[in-house]
């Protein structure tokens, strides 16, 4: 009788990080274990009126550990001692300063409650200066370093962050030996790693965020960086060169962490790659099918056959990186900086009488006030997409603009702002909720565009994610407005499952990803169809939008 083979996959989400146990015969989920971040639940380390935003290297390993130890707990021992591997994901770019032992600052002494030497989390828009000057600097070099991410450096990325680290906090600058992302330290620790020279990079990471390319030899000289700013001569010599993709092995598991984690010593750490990519493969992704990963903000998955590519240089995404997605094939990236965010923003809004205690509910007991405000936190968002669902649009309804949290693609701008148009006394709650909605899927649509205008077809979208699970409504709005059918994933946790695809095929269950997707992929559960009736509003109303764009693009 075959033995039977489990992995975990382990996916490190923006609040928190969820592990799975898996069969790798068909997929199946044994078990699963959610840790929320408790030290990013209270805020620390953050200032959203500055953009700041950082986790402590500890919120994650308390996590990994607990989720982990629950999945094994759930299953038994004799079940436990079946697992053979661990892959992660993580946000990214999501990098922390580390020591020569590869230790983050954060756990050193006088760091301890220093937000400089904490994770520096993918939403973090601190280094806004310094990625505008990474994107003047590269026009010295026609463009060469950048034309990999889409011609334009984005201030959520690696080298930004640094170098505004560098420049604000002399502390952190004295200390720091390397600069490492999130997916990269994970089977760092996993495998017990000692020196910041054995940290192993995802080629997922190093492509689409630290300008690593296999035609440079790898990261741009220490002259394209020593000219930008004297602060960064000399880093590149402590970063790296060899990046991996993630159907490889970091090593095995320490002595130490499968002590912690009740697992033998011989379970295999895989290379990690970045949420949405592994998130991509968890949800069967297919030659030009653009995977929609919809969460707080989206990342857009596309992968293609490189013989197919012939070289293209598409502008104004996020990266496109032989091998970042699936092995042997082109990954290309984009998103969105708000989707839902932008209706968790909105909620807030509306909710802010209940939650600000400014006012006075009286004699009411504390135990249905707290009912109540759950109960409208619980169904605002529902209550508000059937009411707009009903709504007959013109081309003069309320129109918004998806910028709340800036631009990520195309051509990533955080700096910009969103703004709604077309209000009127009769502008209630349903027809600014709709708007919102609409603006989401007209910013898809533009990546969309993006990718058609330079000659790579989009035959459909795959979605991923909360958003695309939770809401028709969107869905149904999006399917209409890109003209595209919407097919959404079973799966509640791709990210996660796609980290334990990539596990099966290093431990040998599969010889391809590929396989690994086909045997343990969970298909899919609903196809949102366009309605070609809508077809002349919302080209009309696209154009509006277009338009109200370029004019807020204008306003300094």
């Amino acid at each position: 009788m075959k033995q039977e083979i489990f992995v975990i996959g382990v996916d490190f989400g923006t609040d928190s990080v969820r592990s799975v146990l898996i069969d790798t015969k068909d997929g199946r989920e044994l078990s699963s274990s959610v840790f929320y971040y408790p030290r990013w639940k209270a805020s620390l380390y953050c200032n959203a009126s500055i953009n700041q935003f950082r986790q402590h290297p500890a919120d994650y390993i308390e996590g990994l550990e607990h989720t982990i130890k629950s999945c094994l707990d759930y299953v038994g021992t004799d079940a436990a001692k079946s697992v053979r591997g661990i892959s992660v994901d993580t946000t990214g770019s999501t990098p922390i300063a580390v020591d020569k032992k590869g230790t983050p600052l954060s756990f050193l002494p006088g760091f301890e409650e220093n937000p400089n030497a904490m994770f520096i989390i993918w939403k973090d828009h601190t280094s806004m200066t310094e990625a505008a000057e990474i994107n003047e600097h590269d026009k010295k070099y026609g463009n060469k370093y950048l034309k990999n991410v889409g011609g334009i450096y984005s201030s959520e990325w690696f080298w930004a962050k640094l170098l505004h680290i560098l420049r604000v906090d002399p502390s952190v600058a004295g200390a720091i030996e390397s600069w490492v992302e999130h997916c990269d330290y994970i089977p760092f620790l996993l495998t017990g790693g000692n020196s910041s020279t054995e940290i192993k990079r995802s080629v997922c990471a190093a492509g689409h965020k630290s300008l690593w390319a296999s035609e440079f030899g790898g990261l741009p000289p220490d002259s394209y960086f020593s000219v930008l700013d004297p602060l960064l001569s000399g880093f590149t010599a402590r970063l790296f060169t060899e990046t991996y993709t993630a159907d490889k092995a970091a090593g095995v598991i320490s002595d130490e962490w499968a002590l912690r984690l009740g697992l033998s010593t011989d379970v295999i750490i895989g290379i990690g790659a970045f949420d949405a990519h592994m998130g991509a493969v968890g949800g069967q992704i297919e030659p030009y099918q653009l995977s929609k990963v919809m969460g707080t903000s989206t990342c857009d998955m596309l992968v293609a056959p490189l013989i197919e590519m012939q070289n293209k240089q598409i502008k104004g995404i996020c990266g496109q990186v032989p091998g970042s997605i699936l092995p042997g094939m082109l990954g290309m990236e984009a998103g969105q900086s708000a989707f839902g965010d932008t209706f968790a923003w909105f909620r807030n809004l509306l909710e802010w009488p209940l939650e600000s205690g400014a006012f006075n509910l009286g004699n009411f007991p504390k135990v249905l006030t707290d009912e109540l405000k759950a109960a409208i936190h619980e169904n605002l968002i529902p209550a508000l997409s059937s009411e707009a669902a009903k709504i007959s649009v013109t081309e003069q309804s309320e129109l918004a603009l998806d910028w709340l949290n800036g631009r990520r693609s195309p051509d990533a701008n955080q700096e910009l702002k969103a703004a709604i148009s077309q209000l009127n006394l009769a502008s209630d709650a349903p027809a600014i909720f709709r708007a919102l909605a609409e603006s989401i899927c007209f910013g898809a649509k533009q990546i969309v565009d993006c990718f058609i205008s330079q000659g790579v077809p989009i035959k459909g979208i795959i979605g991923l994610g909360g958003v695309a699970k939770k809401s028709a409504f969107t869905m149904q709005l999006l399917a209409d407005i890109l003209d595209l059918p919407v097919r959404i994933h079973r799966s509640e946790q791709t990210c996660a499952i796609g980290a334990a695809m990539f596990s099966a095929t290093i431990v040998g269950a599969y010889t391809t990803v590929e396989n690994a997707m086909n045997a343990m992929g969970q298909g899919f559960e609903h196809t949102y169809y366009p309605n070609p009736i809508n077809r002349a509003l919302f080209d009309s109303r696209y154009l509006r939008f277009k338009n109200l764009a370029s004019g807020i693009e204008k306003i300094k």
